[in-house]
């Protein structure tokens, strides 16, 4: 099912027939396309061939689960948002989610005007995540560069990594603070959504990451710096603050 005249192409993957019409009519009448298929390895396949604006994915799916269409999907360096729509409510079926590379995670059953929201909220967040308000599409810091668009960075040792979407969005959202401090609620509000908020242990973890492959020293960071008790900053001319 989809609307050629619409707006955002959306893929729906949803084996209960009834909840993926009923989706897809609504995404198509806030003026989005949209279209969906019940089975795994046919959703992967569409998002490899595919460039949709995201991807609505349940989890329990006929064939490939959604937690490895997602892993699939990111190893083959797509990084569509997805959106995993699922019964499972556990604590720990949310993280599997997200450490799959998932941007968002809702719980059936739910609302429509709720996961319409969490869509514009997506969007709004890969819209600002797309401009390019840091000067370019990279950003240089010391002997290091990160290219957004890529999602992969060239460390000061010559070495090439394929970024996370949090990690390049962190970083971005770091870039645009221009040198000034940036909370770890305004950083949470930019990367992540409220429903979905991370502890700030994961934000450390992540700022750990980074440091240990663009820092030369990551216990001593230069340009990736914790502001303890407030937030994080970033120095691209190098500063030693911790």
């Amino acid at each position: 099912m989809s609307d050629p005249q619409g707006g955002p192409r959306i893929l729906v993957v949803e084996d209960e027939v009834h909840l993926a019409e009923g989706i897809c009519e609504n995404l198509i009448a806030e003026g989005y396309q949209a279209e969906s298929t019940g089975r795994g390895e046919v959703a992967l396949e569409r998002i490899l061939e595919n460039d949709y604006a995201l991807v609505l994915l349940d989890v329990m799916l006929l064939g490939m689960d959604g937690y490895t269409v997602c892993e699939e999907a990111r190893k083959a360096g797509k990084q569509t948002p997805i959106l995993f729509l699922t019964a499972k409510a556990a604590v720990d079926d949310r993280i599997r989610g997200l450490d799959a590379g998932g941007d968002d995670y809702l719980t059936k059953p739910f609302h429509l005007r709720e996961l319409l929201a969490r869509v514009q909220t997506i969007l709004r967040r890969w819209e600002w995540y797309g401009t390019e308000t840091v000067a370019s599409s990279k950003v240089r810091f010391g002997e290091n560069e990160i290219d957004f668009h890529q999602f992969r960075g060239q460390a000061w040792d010559g070495s090439t990594y394929e970024l996370t979407q949090k990690e390049a969005m962190i970083v971005k959202a770091l870039a645009e603070a221009g040198g000034e401090v940036i909370t770890r609620d305004d950083l949470l509000e930019k990367v992540w959504d409220h429903e979905v908020y991370p502890s700030t242990r994961t934000i450390d973890t992540l700022l750990q990451r980074l440091r240990r492959k663009f820092e030369k020293d990551p216990e001593n960071p230069t340009y990736l710096h914790t502001v303890r008790g407030v937030g994080y900053r970033f120095t691209p001319g190098g500063e030693k603050h911790e």
